[in-house]
């Protein structure tokens, strides 16, 4: 995946200017040193729970969990993986709504670092430029892939898109299911969460936020 990090600082700044940038503690640590504390810290965790660490099946999880988190389901904390976004002259004039439907990500709760799963609905009204459609998919799953609640990863993307594109004129709708909820807690197997966030137009104009709705809910 191409990646453009002066753009993420960018839409990093835009997102802690609008409150909704994820609270973090920078510690300047390297990827490796991450991996290796990580490592340790899980050890640690295996040894307590009374698994054997000489196990075959068990020594390498440690190491494997560590990478994992880091390389994978956390890498959106780090900018230097911000997708590069390719914008290009909306030569057609094309002013009507843009909609990318049933983006897949997963995520993370931040609460209990239980998987979150779901689809985001996307859309824009162009102004001037449009956007590489695969760039949606990829916002997405950027600001998914960190510990997250999904509130902010809604208003995170509305954002970042509303930057990234130069438009308010933005709809962004989640549905996911949450196994901090299916899993553990009260166990409830059938129920999901859904959040969205309108700007400008599909907020302002009935019929547009209608046409949105109708298009981007599943049935």
């Amino acid at each position: 995946m191409k990646t453009d990090r002066q753009l993420g600082l960018k839409v990093r700044d835009y997102l802690i200017a609008n409150g909704v940038e994820t609270p973090v503690d920078e510690n300047k640590l390297s990827r490796d040193e991450k991996v290796e504390l990580i490592d340790a810290s899980m050890h640690t965790i295996i040894q307590v729970l009374g698994l054997d660490t000489q196990d075959d099946s068990i020594s390498g999880t440690a190491d494997r969990v560590a990478k994992m988190w880091v390389d994978e389901l956390c890498y959106g904390l780090d900018y230097n993986n911000f997708p590069k976004c390719t914008l290009f002259d909306n030569k057609m004039g094309f002013d009507s709504m843009v909609i990318q439907r049933d983006i897949t990500f997963h995520s993370m709760c931040e609460h209990h670092f239980q998987n979150i799963s779901g689809m985001a609905q996307v859309a824009y009204i162009p102004n001037g430029k449009v956007v590489g459609l695969s760039k949606l998919n990829r916002i997405v799953n950027f600001f998914a892939r960190r510990p997250q609640v999904q509130e902010r990863l809604n208003e995170q993307i509305f954002y970042a898109l509303e930057y990234v594109l130069g438009t308010s004129d933005v709809a962004v709708l989640l549905e996911a299911d949450h196994y901090c909820v299916k899993a553990r807690g009260c166990n409830d197997q059938n129920s999901s969460m859904t959040t969205s966030r309108l700007g400008a137009g599909f907020f302002d104009d009935g019929k547009l936020r209608n046409e949105f709705m109708q298009l981007a809910v599943r049935k």
